[in-house]
């Protein structure tokens, strides 16, 4: 690891904050990672009673089925962060493309470009979400599009407004000025001026993705046949678990991870912005 590399990660330990969401991130990824590898049982398969209490054989009880609820959410570990992952990955290509072009270019297509982002973050986030999910139907490819679709145009905000930074730049405009190639000039400079800050919103994103994710398939939009953790609480919600008093190990578990899971992911992202680019400090990552 390079000295830049060295100094990132002491960063993230340079605080309590980012201490807690270095850690919580990291057991998450390797709970999703590894996590079904070390499942006692096939999360699909009957293995007790319905409804029964958490015992030896099963830490967390099983649900109205007999399927083994520990088992689920070390699958849906997996499930949950996938989603969350490619949403963001796909939001933030979008969003780093959208925004370079539109501070690189200006004039009608930046203000073009920037009022479809505008009409995107003017729409209620998760009705947008639930729209959109409704009308391409469930399956695990469709929910991380939809994701993707809503929350893209904030990330390009915010890349546009560091790009229009570095385009204002002495150098930068005296390049332009003497005839460089756009193309050079972006990949030369804006690009790399850009990608740190891509790289936290890519960090956030996926908090918000996981989020959604869940949201989604707690409504019933997500894809009933995989397991993840808000299909868990979609569930654990139609099929009783309040009822049978089985919310303890059936609602909470599921709940408190992807809960650590978005707080560990926001803690991170706050934090590398802070270390990759410093001068949000002083004049704040939200300018338009």
């Amino acid at each position: 690891m390079n000295r830049g590399g060295h100094a990132v990660v002491r960063a993230l330990f340079a605080t309590p904050a980012a201490a807690l969401g270095t850690i919580l991130l990291v057991s998450i990824l390797l709970l999703a990672a590894f996590g079904s590898t070390f499942s006692p049982y096939d999360p699909t398969e009957v293995t007790g009673v319905p409804f029964s209490r958490p015992t030896q054989e099963h830490w967390l009880g099983t649900n109205d089925i007999g399927q083994d609820i520990f088992s689920e959410i070390l699958w849906g570990a997996r499930v949950s962060i996938m989603i969350g992952l490619i949403a963001a990955g796909a939001a933030i290509t979008v969003g780093t493309l959208v925004g370079v072009v539109a501070s690189f270019s200006g004039g009608w297509l930046d203000s073009l470009l920037m009022r479809i982002a505008d009409v995107v973050l003017t729409i209620p986030f998760l009705p947008l979400a639930v729209v959109l999910a409704a009308f391409l139907g469930p399956s695990l490819w469709n929910t991380a599009t939809v994701i993707a679709v809503v929350i893209w145009a904030r990330p390009a905000r915010i890349i546009r407004s560091q790009g229009m930074t570095i385009r204002s730049l002495t150098f930068v405009e005296a390049a332009v000025a003497l005839g460089g190639k756009k193309t050079h000039l972006l990949i030369r400079h804006i690009l790399p001026g850009v990608l740190p800050l891509a790289l936290s919103q890519f960090i956030l994103a996926t908090s918000s993705s996981i989020l959604t994710e869940a949201s989604l398939a707690f409504l019933g939009l997500g894809d009933p046949i995989q397991k993840s953790w808000g299909t868990i609480l979609f569930y654990a919600q139609a099929r009783g678990a309040f009822l049978s008093g089985a919310w303890p190990w059936w609602v909470l578990p599921p709940g408190l991870l992807i809960s650590a899971t978005v707080l560990g992911f926001v803690l991170v992202g706050r934090s590398l912005e802070e270390i990759l680019m410093p001068q949000l400090r002083q004049h704040g990552g939200n300018g338009g």
